[in-house]
């Protein structure tokens, strides 16, 4: 079985791309997940990222979020009001724009590992590949 490059697959998912091709899109609609490619077929129903990605969404903006709040307020010492006003619609919009990626770079970790389902049949990333197991034969 050939190895798949971890980082590209990476970075594919992260840019919500197929990360067996590179074109086609990863989601039909903010968090859904297309059941195959519309570029190269790569079946991508059998992904399991779960609770990965809002796990891994809290963890960086929670970071962030607290980081910036401690920063600000020891510098500037704002009024609550300015605190509420300017890290409520921060780590909105944060987590809004880091979930799709993280799990999109989730979803090309597994195709890159092979899980989930994604290591069975020809793969679609290499055009020339022959099919992992050779045929069973019966009787």
């Amino acid at each position: 079985m050939s190895a798949r490059p971890i980082w590209p697959a990476f970075a594919l998912g992260w840019r919500q791309r197929c990360p067996a091709c590179g074109q086609g899109r990863l989601y039909s609609k903010y968090l859904k997940v297309v059941d195959q490619c519309d570029q190269c077929g790569q079946a991508l129903h059998h992904h399991r990222a779960d609770d990965a990605p809002p796990y891994f969404t809290m963890l960086i903006v929670g970071h962030v979020i607290v980081g910036l709040v401690l920063k600000v307020e020891m510098t500037y010492h704002p009024e609550l009001l300015v605190h509420l006003l300017l890290w409520g619609p921060s780590t909105l919009l944060l987590s809004l724009f880091l979930l799709p990626r993280i799990k999109g770079a989730l979803i090309g970790i597994q195709w890159a590992a092979r899980m989930h389902g994604f290591g069975a049949g020809r793969d679609p990333a290499l055009p020339d590949a022959l099919p992992d197991a050779p045929p069973v034969r019966h009787g």
